[in-house]
């Protein structure tokens, strides 16, 4: 698509899209009606045709307008885009040209006219913006193509405003708007409305408008270095640690690895409808359990690996009773997280000055469907993985098939694995972790490191007859190999390497049962 642009002063959004290029669309010309204005010198050094066409003093308008047309007519274009361009122009010159369009600096119809700015902070209005219409006869009155919303905040000024609209609103919008025309998109009827094909909604929508408030200043973020916010979504009613409320208000507030660390617990705990611990450290499992009380599946979790355990995260899925908070006290812990505490396991815990304590309100059912994650420049929005295995969704792929009590193992290591860091391998007993091996970039590493956990680290507990769960295939069979060495008996992994025959022939050569889930359980974040 070939533009045209107008300007009469800087022409910033013209640049801006001349930079971006929205859907491929390219400037054939720039025309101003100010020999002086800076958007001259800009277009120049894009290497944009400019034109200037001035207007004579008492000259009219629709014989300006025919100049500009003359002037224009010497360039191919199917796009007129205005911005700052401060005149009205006339049926001579919309019934002349391709769809012309403007960006204005507020949400229309509000605020139309030089002035929206001050109006804006004059009526007192907390939310601003900017939109984008087809331009008509009318001021700022033309059909309505795309909004952005912008905040407006105590203590603003008009120069604080208008720069937050052009760089946050009118630099998303315009270009947007364009690359709709480009791809063909845009149907402007007769009678003033305006049709977008696939600006749609849904779970992802084409546009998102994100609006958090600030739950809190963070004394850092990863690093002293860096300065950190954090930001509730009020809309969210599952139990979250955004939301919940600190028990030991003396207790030093949480810091950004905090949060981070006591979220990665809290949504492993809530795979798991029996009694249920985990200890996170660096968002990653050092280890968890079911059981049949609390203060067991805590003893459990812990004895994976003490020695990672240290300075980790707790999460429980019961409420906190004093059995299992003494041992909770018996380490060094950052963080608690649970749906209540006893009275006195709340004794306990708080015989621990920085021990955060932290009463998650809300249910621990998933219900929130989307996770997030901030890109420089962007953000990648995906469903969240809600999947839950059971017995019937897993293919037994060996000579030997696997017990009773080892699929119920596996079940357990697949929906712990999914909090795990890929690559990722994980070793259990029962419904106990025995060795995890975490953010390797081989597999057969993972396999190892898990190994070795199993071996040097968990207390009370080995690899010997445990179930191995990996998160995705195995490219080879060395990692069968190495876990056969480690005293594995059954494995579940989802399948679907060009391997997979080799692979489950090192399996039935160590007489281990191994099962497919035709799933994998990645987790990058």
């Amino acid at each position: 698509m070939k533009l045209a642009g107008m300007a009469s002063n800087r022409g910033r959004n013209l640049m801006n899209i001349a930079d971006r290029a929205p859907g491929g669309a390219e400037f054939a010309v720039v025309l101003t009606n100010d020999a002086d204005a800076p958007v001259l010198e800009a277009a120049a050094e894009r290497g944009i045709p400019t034109e200037v066409v001035e207007r004579d003093e008492d000259e009219a308008r629709e014989a300006h307008e025919e100049r500009v047309l003359e002037a224009l007519s010497e360039y191919d274009f199917d796009l007129v885009t205005l911005d700052g361009y401060m005149r009205i122009l006339s049926e001579t010159f919309i019934e002349r040209t391709p769809t012309t369009l403007n960006v204005h600096p507020s949400l229309l119809p509000n605020f139309a006219g030089m002035d929206a700015h001050e109006q804006v902070l004059d009526a007192g209005v907390r939310v601003t913006g900017c939109t984008v219409h087809v331009v008509d006869e009318t001021v700022d009155g033309g059909p309505i193509v795309t909004q952005e919303p912008i905040p407006v905040f105590e203590g603003d000024g008009e120069d604080d405003l208008k720069e937050r609209v052009l760089y946050e609103g009118e630099f998303t919008a315009y270009p947007r708007v364009v690359k709709w025309f480009a791809e063909d998109r845009v149907t402007v009827a007769d009678d003033g409305t305006v049709d977008i094909e696939g600006d749609e909604g849904g779970d992802f929508p084409a546009r998102r408008v994100v609006s958090d408030d600030r739950a809190a200043d963070l004394r850092y973020g990863e690093n002293p270095h860096q300065d950190a916010a954090l930001y509730a979504d009020t809309t969210v009613s599952e139990a979250s640690v955004v939301h919940a409320d600190q028990l030991n208000e003396g207790a030093k507030a949480l810091s950004y690895n905090n949060y981070n660390d006591a979220d990665g617990a809290l949504n492993l705990i809530k795979e798991f409808e029996e009694p249920a611990a985990a200890v996170i450290k660096h968002t990653n499992p050092a280890g968890c359990a079911t059981a049949d009380s609390l203060a067991d599946a805590y003893a459990d979790a812990l004895s994976t690996d003490p020695m990672s355990a240290f300075g980790g995260i707790v999460a429980l899925n019961r409420e906190c009773d004093a059995a299992t908070a003494e041992q909770i006290i018996d380490s060094f812990k950052e963080v608690v997280v649970a749906p209540g505490y006893t009275d006195a396991a709340l004794d306990v815990l708080f015989e621990k000055e920085n021990l955060r304590v932290l009463d998650v309100d809300g249910d621990l059912e998933v219900t929130d469907p989307l996770t997030e994650k901030p890109l420089v420049g962007g953000r990648l929005v995906q469903e969240r993985d809600t999947q839950h295995l059971t017995a019937e969704d897993l293919e037994v792929v060996t000579e030997r098939e696997p017990t009773d009590e080892q699929i119920e193992s596996m079940l357990f290591a697949w929906h712990t694995l999914k909090h795990v860091k890929s690559n990722g391998i994980l070793f259990a007993k029962g419904t106990e972790t025995v060795g995890i091996g975490m953010g390797q970039v081989s597999r057969v590493d993972a396999v190892r490191l898990a190994a070795m956990k199993s071996e040097e680290h968990a207390e009370g507990k080995d690899a010997d007859g445990a179930v191995m769960a990996s998160d995705a295939f195995f490219p080879f069979p060395d990692g069968i190999e190495r876990a056969a060495e480690a005293g594995i008996e059954a494995v579940i992994q989802p399948g679907g390497s060009k391997n997979d025959e080799s692979v489950v022939e090192a399996a039935n050569e160590h007489d281990m049962a191994m099962v497919m889930t035709g799933q994998r359980s990645f987790r990058h974040d």
